[in-house]
């Protein structure tokens, strides 16, 4: 961590503590605004392949998404859904592949993402953006989902009636509580303000936080799912996903890799390879 980032660390770390001396449930509804908010934009360079996709936008809760489009009109469809803090554009290498194997090819940049508007995101919110694009420009048939993009793209899946599709799910959130038992550890804040934390998530959304879950999720999932998880991944533990795995569902696949890390991982050929053989 650089000099400049730690000490922003180390004010919000005592701006919030502080403030839970006077009230928890301010400081909370602060932390939650906090972990909403992407840090950082993608600045990537737009790859080729997005200079011939057609563009695409509509709104949602008054902000306007961006996306893409390759190969219109084909009998399947795949939309490629990104995570926290990235952009469709980190995806660039999947959409000439998808689309030898026939596929209509969809990607769109979250809320507060890449070129779509807004300063937050939240769970219920990407997945209703993603019930937005399923709407408009689907009906979907496969989805290929990294990190915070798999936990909203389960939790779409399973409130549609017809779900026998493909899934392709890549070092993804699988519990809600691990990540903010991870934010909470970092900043160092106490279980007086998780406690009110956690009661302003079932405020905006009516479930508990551990409702936020994939392992879940999956039990109302019936299409054919690969997950791809690297040992070494901090920020989306293999622990959560093993704990999936063991309850031997028969329609994931898993494959489980080593020294890829959380964002590398669908860079590797080897991962690629995977994923188009299995879509």
């Amino acid at each position: 961590m650089k000099l400049g980032q730690k000490i922003a660390v180390n004010y919000l770390r005592a701006k919030l503590n502080i403030l839970s001396l006077v009230s928890k449930k301010r400081a909370a509804a602060e932390a939650f605004e906090l972990f909403c908010t992407p840090v950082r934009r993608s600045r990537k360079k737009k790859p080729p392949i997005f200079e011939k996709a057609e563009q695409l936008k509509f709104e949602i809760d008054g902000l306007e998404i961006h996306g893409f489009r390759w190969n219109a009109g084909q009998s399947k469809k795949c939309l490629i859904v990104h995570g926290f803090e990235s952009t469709s554009y980190n995806f660039d290498r999947y959409v000439a592949p998808l689309l030898k194997k026939g596929y209509e090819v969809l990607a769109f940049d979250a809320p507060a993402h890449g070129k779509s508007g807004g300063k937050q995101i939240t769970l219920p919110l990407y997945v209703g953006t993603i019930k937005s694009i399923n709407l408009k420009f689907g009906p979907i048939d496969a989805y290929l989902a990294h990190s915070f993009g798999g936990l909203a793209v389960s939790h779409f899946v399973e409130t549609i009636r017809n779900n026998h599709l493909k899934l392709v799910l890549i070092a993804p959130a699988t519990e809600t509580t691990t990540a903010i038992d991870s934010f909470f550890k970092f900043l160092h804040l106490d279980n007086g303000i998780r406690e009110e934390f956690d009661a302003l998530i079932f405020q905006k959304g009516g479930k508990q936080a551990s409702e936020y879950s994939i392992r879940r999720a999956m039990k109302q999932i019936k299409g054919k799912v690969l997950w791809i998880h690297d040992e070494e991944d901090e920020m989306t533990p293999l622990s959560d996903a093993l704990k999936l795995k063991e309850d031997h569902h028969q329609h994931i696949e898993f494959m489980i890799t080593s020294g890829f890390g959380h964002r590398r991982i669908y860079r590797e050929n080897s991962v690629m390879k995977k994923v188009m053989e299995f879509l």
